[in-house]
């Protein structure tokens, strides 16, 4: 087991007790109403102020431009940091040091709030003039704990699915997409037999080597098990979550993925994808931004789809990730403090219309318009939301690194058994470190 495991544990344990012990399900229940801090203009003057917003790989560009937009007509300047993968422990161990941006790229759902200790370090988002802008399905979907809104949602959450190669689909024989996963797989076997790839696996970087799993487990989701993961009464040893992680393992040893999938990054898998080396990928929204860097839109309708994926049908696992929300930190610098909440202002405010242009993303506002522009997969992958089930991220009251032990699974380090241990007893510790009941 790595040490970034053990760090997280420690830092879950020291963090969430000085949290008090809130249960971060109540986030469902809405943010406070009620008399909130003035909230500044969007485009005061703030010369001489710097704010830094932290960031991961793949958001590092997401405020770039906005950023440049809201400094020339503010006077600020706003530095964007890249912090090393894996993110979130990343940011946890500096913030548990002191050390604390303006702005940080931050998974906006409830443990995730609750693992950075939001009540403690983050400044409180009520009352933003922005909030009233979100689409309905959207404004209260995420970034609240507790009752209060911690997390500025700027683009469409994310949801786990396939994106796929149509043009690989065509030469292969596949004319229909999958309606089902054992269809996917029946796909996958032909593409396989015709000499192709039918997945490609970022294994390298790690991170996304859960969603194999986390599609699996999409049914279940819907029948309540997360909820009962929550409560002790079912564990990641048990068939479901295990049988999810045989399966995974068993798609890989059947030659069913990328040979090089323990090395493989991010980046190469955009590139297998949009170059035709392989088929479908199984990845959150973001995963298609560095397709979109590479490619025009035209290029992209005509070559990559998107449809959800669940055991028995098209159903989407919904999981808002750290690029899709920024919170912003209580840094004891109050000016600093008022200039992180006026840049959200102004991003969702006048800036906005202007970023999804630029970002050719779809629009998460009432009054501003998704670009003509925006490619069809990334449509088809928002409009999935509504249907799409929450991922372990979104429901599980606290997250284990499931992709960590899976990537072991991987190198041939641990067996599926030892995945499910481990992340059992992880889980089970930081359940403890929040007081949890049953734990």
């Amino acid at each position: 087991m790595r040490d970034t495991r053990k760090t997280v544990i420690a830092l879950a344990a020291v963090g969430l007790l000085a949290a008090g012990c809130s249960d971060p399900g109540a986030a469902s229940s809405g943010p406070q109403t009620g008399a909130a801090a003035a909230w500044p203009q969007e485009t005061a003057r703030l010369d001489g102020v710097t704010l830094t917003i932290w960031a991961a790989q793949n958001s590092n560009t997401v405020a770039k431009q906005t950023a440049e937009d809201f400094g020339a007509k503010t006077g600020a300047k706003i530095d964007i940091v890249t912090v090393p993968d894996p993110y979130e422990q990343s940011v946890q161990t500096k913030v548990a040091s002191g050390d604390k941006p303006d702005l940080a790229f931050w998974q906006p759902t409830a443990s995730q709030l609750t693992a950075i200790n939001a009540k403690q370090n983050l400044v409180s988002l009520d009352g933003a003039p922005f909030i009233d802008a979100y689409k309905p399905a959207l404004k209260d979907v995420t970034g609240i704990l507790d009752g209060t809104r911690y997390a500025a949602l700027v683009t469409v959450p994310a949801v786990e699915g396939v994106w796929y190669n149509k043009e690989v689909f065509a030469k292969d024989g596949i004319n229909a997409t999958p309606k089902n996963l054992d269809e996917m797989l029946a796909a996958a076997r032909a593409i396989k037999g015709k000499g192709g790839t039918p997945f490609y696996e970022m294994g390298g970087e790690k991170w996304a080597t859960q969603w194999w799993v986390q599609v699996q487990l999409a049914d279940a989701a819907r029948k309540g098990l997360w909820d009962r993961v929550n409560q002790g009464q079912e564990k990641f040893t048990d068939p479901t979550i295990l049988g999810a992680i045989k399966k995974y393992k068993s798609l890989v040893d059947e030659g069913l993925f990328n040979n090089n999938i323990t090395s493989a990054t991010f980046a190469d898998q955009g590139k297998a994808l949009l170059s035709g080396e392989a088929a479908m990928v199984i990845q959150v929204n973001t995963f298609f931004s560095q397709l979109q860097a590479q490619s025009k839109t035209d290029e992209l309708n005509a070559k990559i789809g998107f449809f959800p994926i669940s055991p028995s049908g098209n159903v989407g696992t919904f999981i808002p990730d750290q690029s899709n929300a920024l919170i912003a930190f209580k840094t004891g610098d109050a000016k600093r403090e008022s200039a992180a909440k006026q840049f959200l202002t102004y991003w969702l405010g006048s800036g906005y219309s202007d970023f999804v242009k630029t970002t050719n993303t779809v629009s998460i506002e009432e009054g501003v318009e998704t670009p003509a522009t925006v490619p069809s997969a990334l449509q088809a992958n928002a409009d999935s939301i509504g249907d799409s089930v929450g991922s372990m991220q979104v429901s599980a009251i606290v997250n284990p690194d499931l992709y960590l032990n899976l990537a072991n699974m991987l190198a041939g380090q641990a067996t599926p058994e030892k995945v499910a241990e481990a992340t059992q007893a992880q889980f089970s510790q930081l359940a403890q470190a929040i007081g949890a009941p049953g734990f």
